[in-house]
């Protein structure tokens, strides 16, 4: 079985969220699955990744986008180095840059990413068994192999689309059909939803079968999903739910190499107090005091805009009894107001920016980690924090409460439901109940080690639903 993942982001090559730790580790595990051999797509970007790596050319040719026709190179990293075959898609102008988003034709980068792939597919006579397409970026895929007649060595392949933030859904006008490969008119529903085309609203309505990366998000999906609720439910014999994993290779304590002190769940406590020391000295903190931590982008999704008055409280309840740090960027207002708190507080801690370095690190050291989340479809960082020995304090919303059950009933985690200061601050007070309760947090630390997170069950489920 061939499958083709098609993404914009995988890592280590290129990283904004959880789509590319998903990307990056789900086709490595798929093809320790015999008579698999799963390979990613993506756009080639300017990042040391492929200048540390070798590439060939294996693929030169032209594409019309409207008026515009644009060269499309496909080069292929010689050594599988990262466990699957990766290649990456070049497009002068549109698909050479140094990152995934942020820039105002987006619209024209994604379009000419998807057609360009499969353009490079039909020329060279590839035709696997299965194109997987993750989020809206590649969700007209399974639109375009169907009713574009240039794609017509495509039609009847296999397409799978998986849901990682319903939040986005690369919506555009109708005049950007005018920049896309020619298609069959009389289908021009199967794209439009609410009078805009719609990519995700499309790879629902087209793909085989589309997935959410947890089961409790593909049930919050059909009450509150940007006015896409009623497709969904429409649609909902071919959903399915699927739980991410994470890179047990990457996210190891006992091996990772970005630690000051690896430790194993023998003897995690020891060494993640040597790690905490390091840190809390590295950053101004108390190390006797125990440490919350945030890792991610400040944004209201992710309850990033709760923090600054998170910080304000719970340290003025707790009489300064605790330790704050913030890894993250994303939103100019929350950033100036933690750098105030970051002057005013000596027990608090702030870095600005994605540092995948300080992120192992801090998973290593806090006590606690935060997940304020508004929206969670999965969420990675409970997982890593909790493979490493963190307790998570989480929102039970989507993944969230897939992973991280209670103490109150027998989990290993704290989670509060409403997204709110004193939501927050009340966990946060639970907490420190606990750290100050030194059996029942060296308990905690050592349940949280062992749950397992590995991909090899998701993979499987995955491969499952390939086949059916």
């Amino acid at each position: 079985m061939v499958v083709y993942h098609l993404s914009t982001e995988c890592y280590p090559v290129a990283k904004v969220g959880g789509l590319a730790d998903v990307v990056g580790a789900l086709p490595k595990y798929q093809n320790k699955i015999k008579g698999v051999d799963a390979r990613v797509v993506m756009p080639w970007y300017n990042k040391p990744f492929v200048y540390d790596h070798e590439f060939e050319l294996v693929f030169d040719g032209f594409i019309h986008q409207g008026p515009n026709m644009l060269q499309v190179q496909v080069l292929k990293e010689k050594n599988d180095a990262l466990g699957f075959g990766l290649y990456m898609v070049k497009i002068p102008g549109l698909l050479d840059r140094d990152n995934p988003y942020g820039y105002q034709d987006e619209s024209f980068q994604f379009l000419a990413f998807q057609q360009g792939l499969l353009h490079w597919m039909c020329a060279m006579e590839i035709r696997p068994d299965i194109l997987h397409c993750h989020d809206y970026h590649t969700g007209l895929v399974p639109f375009m192999i169907e009713n574009c007649p240039e794609f017509i060595s495509l039609k009847g392949v296999k397409t799978i689309g998986t849901i990682h933030n319903g939040e986005y859904q690369g919506m555009m006008s109708w005049d950007m059909a005018n920049y896309m490969p020619s298609f069959d008119r009389y289908k021009w529903g199967l794209m439009d939803w609410n009078g805009l085309i719609n990519p995700l609203a499309s790879m629902i309505k087209c793909s085989h079968a589309f997935t959410t990366v947890s089961e409790g998000y593909l049930e919050e999906l059909f009450i509150s999903f940007r006015g896409l609720e009623s497709l969904v439910r429409q649609e909902f014999g071919k959903a399915y739910g699927i739980i991410n994993g994470i890179d047990t290779e990457v996210w190891n304590p006992e091996t990772d190499p970005m630690l000051d002190f690896n430790f194993t769940s023998k003897n995690a406590v020891a060494q993640k107090k040597k790690n905490k020391e390091k840190l809390c000295k590295e950053y101004g903190l108390k190390p006797e005091l125990p440490l919350f931590a945030f890792i991610g982008r400040f944004a209201t999704e992710k309850g990033a805009d709760l923090l600054p008055d998170v910080v304000w409280k719970s340290i003025k309840q707790s009489y300064g009894a605790l330790n704050i740090m913030i890894l993250g960027s994303g939103n100019t207002y929350i950033e100036n107001k933690l750098k105030e708190y970051d002057y005013t507080y000596t027990n608090f801690a702030l870095d600005l920016g994605y540092k995948e370095h300080l992120s192992h690190k801090i998973y290593a050291s806090a006590d606690f980690l935060l997940m304020p989340s508004r929206v969670e479809p999965c969420g990675l960082n409970q997982m890593y924090s909790m493979r490493y020995g963190t307790v998570p304090v989480v929102r039970y919303t989507g993944g969230l409460k897939d992973t991280v059950e209670d103490i109150s009933t027998g989990g290993a985690g704290l989670n509060f439901t409403y997204p709110g200061v004193d939501d927050i601050v009340h966990a946060m007070n639970r907490a420190l109940g606990v750290y100050n309760q030194k059996g029942m947090m060296e308990n905690l630390i050592h349940a949280n080690m062992n749950f397992d997170f590995a991909w090899e069950k998701s993979a499987e489920k995955y491969i499952a639903l390939y086949n059916s």
